[in-house]
């Protein structure tokens, strides 16, 4: 293991469910680090506007504990996309462009971490976010800042972190994959 390309794992997570708890603890860190962005902008996104997505009362550390949770379950999403043939296959893949050729499947995974950050971003609180809270009449709308600047930034924190914890933790070398992009 002297390059970095042979380098996948610090922990050796290597079982056939190792995915999913790379990717719960890489989703709860990532959420972590999110939430700290937004306690820093603004606090009631985190005390009030999470719970009452789900009808609740702004009580205590309620809010944390769901925003936790949404990091768990996107974290168990993203840690079955890359360890699964079609994703796996592409980040394993040796590309014949020379930078790319000496990233090593572990920059791989952090940028894959990176894109699925983007993608939350552009798909919960851009689109299924209104339609949720049109649909149960909360007033929680105006709290939330969907496009905002800062809600770009704490997604793509979210996944690059949680790709960086991914990548540290679970050994992807024992998964075989085709090679989706070699004829």
């Amino acid at each position: 293991m002297s390059t970095e390309s042979d380098t996948v794992s610090a922990f050796g997570i290597s079982s056939s469910w190792g995915w999913s708890i790379g990717g719960i603890v890489g989703g709860v860190i990532g959420a972590a680090a999110f939430g700290l962005i937004m306690w820093l902008v603004d606090p009631e996104i985190l005390s009030g506007a999470i719970p009452a997505i789900y009808g609740l009362e702004a009580v205590g550390v309620v809010g944390w504990g769901i925003h936790l949770a949404h990091g768990a379950v996107l974290g168990l999403v993203f840690g079955y996309v890359v360890s699964r043939d079609p994703v796996l296959g592409v980040l394993k893949t040796t590309p014949e462009t020379e930078v790319l050729s000496r990233t090593g499947v572990t920059l791989r995974v952090i940028a894959a971490g990176f894109v699925f950050g983007l993608a939350i971003w552009a798909i919960l609180p851009l689109i299924v976010l209104p339609v949720w809270l049109e649909t149960i009449g909360t007033q929680a709308a105006g709290d939330f800042p969907g496009i905002a600047i800062e809600s770009l930034i704490g997604h793509v924190l979210f996944g690059t972190v949680l790709g960086i914890v991914f990548a540290i933790g679970v050994d992807l070398r024992d998964r075989t994959s085709g090679t989706p992009l070699e004829e």
